[in-house]
């Protein structure tokens, strides 16, 4: 746990409330300062571009992300060959070879631009797919994708990041496992009430909805699962939920009963949004319910096994070339995802290229003593540098198991902060098993899955 984590945990409510508004005043302007504006309208203008002219953009900003990569990565200066590039040049994605996650997890600055000195922000996958990985971004970066997901999300669903807002994420805003609430945080300069989807449980449900109306809340956005299960416990409890415009969900998939509890709870429409850490690609739905890829954001690819590309409906592999970061460069990355394009037109109007539907994203909920219900929980493994690769495995509801694959650096530092970070989360109560392990098996499919549960939901 860093030095701010410690500190926050030792803070007063109100004091880490107004830590939380003290940081989101910075990130405030790191979001929403310099060329954001401009971002902003630059998707707006680009939203009715036909298909012709989709394909004649993402041609000239594919040539000018390969001439950086090749010149200026260190990576793709060692593995891109003449031929290669000059295929790319001419608009030929699939010249280039697959990226896999291994070499940006193993070493994500070789892939850093080296003809730009500038100041750089970090951020971490969450290790669905076994270790997080390092993500690199300029402020404009930053800005660049705040301002997609205003125009291409938010806005879609008639809302704005102006508006009060409610969100469920990885952050640990209560400490305190044992806590008898509050359950949240509120940052006060941009009117948003983080929830704590550690503490979500049918006894506390009502304290989440007193949150909203407290504070005024018009929309939600956040991970899928912590929203279905907190509508769960609003049905259960018959509670009232204050009036909302739009609940719009990210990280994992809804499925068709997510969405109808969600949207019985909640009394407003639920939108979906697909997208990862690196910003490699978004996918949004708009107001027609069709899943749109945005193609100013990253170059799509459904491929087969053998790397030619799906028919429509066919499942496949998902690979993307992020256009709209290039400190960073991801070409023809694998995210371990399946999806299906979907040809028929959207009424929308728009041309954007539509995906049918996302596969593989939900997750196993890991359950405490008390009920609570919990999901993205291989989080602990970020910032775990002696971690090569970790899963949960939930055996009882009172017993966690962990496997971890070590660097030669793991020590009993790490197995008690990896001990420390479930028990946070579960309750003091629950044991905390951690195998050193030489390697964690895949599914029958070749899948990692970093959450396995063992119990009857």
């Amino acid at each position: 746990m860093g030095w701010y984590d410690s500190l926050y945990a030792h803070l007063p409510v109100w004091g880490q409330n107004a830590a939380v508004s003290a940081y989101g005043l910075y990130w405030h302007w790191l979001r929403f300062g310099g060329k954001y504006k401009e971002w902003e309208t630059g998707y707006r203008n680009r939203e009715f571009l036909t298909a012709s002219e989709w394909s004649a953009y993402t041609k000239i900003q594919l040539q000018t992300l390969v001439d950086i990569a090749s010149k200026n990565v260190p990576y793709y200066r060692r593995t891109s060959d003449t031929e290669q590039i000059r295929a790319a040049l001419d608009g030929n994605i699939l010249a280039l070879p697959l990226l896999e996650k291994d070499p940006v997890r193993n070493n994500a600055r070789d892939f850093i631009r080296q003809d730009q000195n500038i100041k750089y922000w970090t951020s971490y996958t969450s290790g669905s797919t076994g270790t997080p990985i390092a993500s690199f971004w300029t402020a404009e970066e930053i800005r660049d994708s705040l301002a997609v997901r205003e125009v291409r999300s938010a806005n879609w669903a008639g809302v704005s990041f102006k508006y009060p807002r409610a969100t469920f994420s990885g952050r640990m805003v209560e400490p305190n496992p044992n806590s008898s609430g509050p359950f949240y945080r509120f940052n006060i300069v941009e009117r948003q009430v983080y929830f704590s989807p550690f503490h979500l449980r049918k006894e506390t449900a009502h304290y989440y909805v007193d949150a909203l109306r407290r504070h005024k809340i018009q929309w939600m956005t956040g991970y899928a699962v912590s929203y279905y299960l907190l509508a769960k416990f609003i049905l259960e409890n018959e509670l009232e939920v204050p009036k909302l415009k739009a609940v719009v969900t990210t990280s994992e998939k809804v499925t068709p009963d997510m969405r109808a509890v969600m949207e019985k709870a909640y009394h407003c429409r639920v939108y979906e949004e697909y997208s990862t850490v690196e910003n490699a690609l978004f996918v949004s739905e708009c107001e027609h319910g069709r899943l749109h890829v945005s193609p100013d954001v990253g170059i799509v690819e459904i491929l087969r096994p053998d790397g030619s590309p799906c028919d429509p409906g066919e499942a496949g592999e998902v690979v993307t070339t992020c256009l709209m970061r290039t400190f960073q460069p991801m070409i023809r990355y694998r995210l371990g995802d399946l999806a299906a394009w979907d040809s028929t037109p959207c009424s929308c109007g728009r041309s954007m290229p539509v995906i049918k539907e996302v596969v593989g994203r939900l997750e196993d909920v890991v359950v405490g003593p008390d009920g609570r219900q919990m999901v993205r929980f291989h989080g602990i493994f970020v910032n775990q540098p002696h971690v090569i690769e970790g899963q949960i495995i939930q055996e009882s509801l009172d017993f966690i198991r962990v496997k971890i694959i070590p660097t030669d650096n793991f020590n009993e530092a790490d197995r008690v902060d990896v001990i420390h970070r479930v028990q946070q989360r579960l309750g003091q109560g629950v044991r905390v098993v951690v195998d050193l392990v030489p390697e964690i098996p895949r599914t029958k499919a070749g899948k990692f899955k970093a959450v396995i549960s063992n119990i009857k939901q």
